[in-house]
């Protein structure tokens, strides 16, 4: 769990970038109605929760750097309710924000608009996630028309308003000793998960059943899924995005498992493809070491100092390579990479950042370059090949096979650090699990 006080580091970090004469709100997320009057499982906006550590709903946090020597931070909230925290469970309250979150005051949610008017004067420039919340945008854009139509000598009115992610997700990118700590945690349990499916998978089963053990070991650790799980079996495992997870396991099949945790927040995300049986077939185990191969080499390239396209290129070399070997693809090497004929079987790139999102913030390029990876960058490494069961481009014995493997992986100042590593994923290590 991160401490409150690097909660308090962040924001005053935050603050010092934004500068003198500046305002930077930010909003809760809002609960949000599922059907009926049930409600979807409230998940805290990712900026909101990684300066703040509130996990409760309709809340604003509002940071002035001019007030005082480290600024200040201010938490407009719900107040605590007897009668709905005997429904719903204990609130934070104004009082719980600055005892519990380290905020320097906290006010009535109700009292947001009059106060943050006040507020407003006299600043320069306003950070704010201008597109989040399409009504408050509205109000504050208004007051600030309101504020430049009249000829008012008491104060000055902000001459901008500036997108906060600029600051706020270059900050995110940068993965502290806490934040690691956790995503270690994270990649352990969601590793347990995936070896529980391994060991739990038989042809007579469904994806269903496969999906419910990766869900069980998360929920007994205290985490939920990150993300819906992809659970996908033979030519479903061609489907990047397959979520239906009912299909029957057939036995000479593959499956592709695509799933991770997400602990106080942070995620995991770890992909690993197998034999249903536990036994790899000839062309399964043929194209499965491309795959490997692939990834050993994309994660071996990741170092302080590489760019990120980079670690794609090489990827995609290996891919290649193996693809020619195999006759999947014909012809040079440098033709089908200049072509894209690999784009055929390969079609995403090959890993994402990572942290409080899957997905996580954090720009892929700096200047109109490919970025240069750094210690504290986390990011997945995830090369695939994707051969659909109707593609007759390609010999039948290759046909429905889909395979991904994926780590979480840390930039280091030296070799780099898999989160993931305890999900054997060499064939012979994978069949052995099964056995037991």
């Amino acid at each position: 769990m991160i401490k409150t006080d690097e909660f308090a580091r962040r924001r005053r970090l935050l603050m010092s970038m934004a500068g003198e004469g500046a305002i930077v709100i930010l909003r809760a997320a809002r609960e949000l109605v599922r059907n009926s009057d049930v409600l979807f499982p409230f998940r805290q906006d990712s900026d909101f929760l990684y300066l703040t550590g509130c996990h409760e709903p309709d809340a604003m946090l509002v940071l002035l750097p001019d007030e005082g020597p480290d600024g200040k931070s201010l938490l407009f909230c719900r107040e605590r309710d007897r009668q709905k925290e005997m429904w719903d469970g204990p609130m934070l309250g104004t009082d719980g924000a600055v005892e519990q979150l380290g905020l320097d005051e906290a006010f009535p949610m109700e009292e947001a608009d009059l106060r943050l008017r006040e507020l407003l004067h006299d600043r320069i420039r306003i950070y704010h996630d201008l597109g989040r919340d399409a009504e408050f945008d509205q109000r504050l854009i208004g007051w600030l028309n309101e504020f430049r139509g009249k000829a008012r000598r008491s104060f000055h009115a902000p001459e901008e308003i500036i997108d906060l992610g600029h600051l706020l997700h270059e900050m995110r990118l940068f993965k502290s000793r806490g934040e690691l700590s956790v995503m270690r945690r994270a990649g352990r349990i969601s590793a347990g998960a995936q070896l529980r499916a391994m060991q739990a998978c038989r042809p007579e089963l469904t994806e269903a059943h496969m999906h419910a053990e990766l869900v069980h070991e998360y929920m007994i650790h205290g985490c939920e899924p990150a993300y819906p799980p992809i659970v996908g079996s033979g030519e479903n495992a061609c489907v990047l995005h397959y979520t239906a997870n009912n299909q029957p396991l057939a036995d000479g099949d593959l499956l592709l498992i695509d799933a991770g945790c997400e602990l106080h927040g942070y995620a995991s995300d770890i992909t690993r493809t197998f034999p249903v049986n536990g036994r790899f077939s000839g062309p399964q185990r043929d194209l499965y070491e491309v795959v490997l191969t692939a990834q050993e080499q994309a994660i071996a390239a990741v170092r302080d100092g590489v760019q990120w396209d980079d670690i794609h290129d090489v990827a995609v070399e290996a891919l290649t390579d193996g693809m020619l070997d195999l006759g999947i693809l014909t012809g040079d090497r440098e033709a089908a990479i200049e072509e894209g004929l690999y784009e055929n079987y390969y079609v995403h790139k090959t890993g994402h950042w990572l942290g409080l999102d899957t997905h996580d913030v954090g720009d892929y390029q700096v200047d109109g370059h490919s970025r240069a990876l750094e210690p504290g960058m986390v990011l997945t490494v995830e090369p695939g090949i994707y051969i659909r069961g109707n593609d007759e481009r390609v010999d039948e014995r290759w046909r429905g096979i889909g395979i991904r493997i994926e780590d979480d992986v840390v930039v280091t100042r030296d070799e780099p650090e898999i989160l993931s590593d305890r999900v054997p994923k060499a064939m012979d290590d994978i069949e052995a699990l099964m056995r037991q």
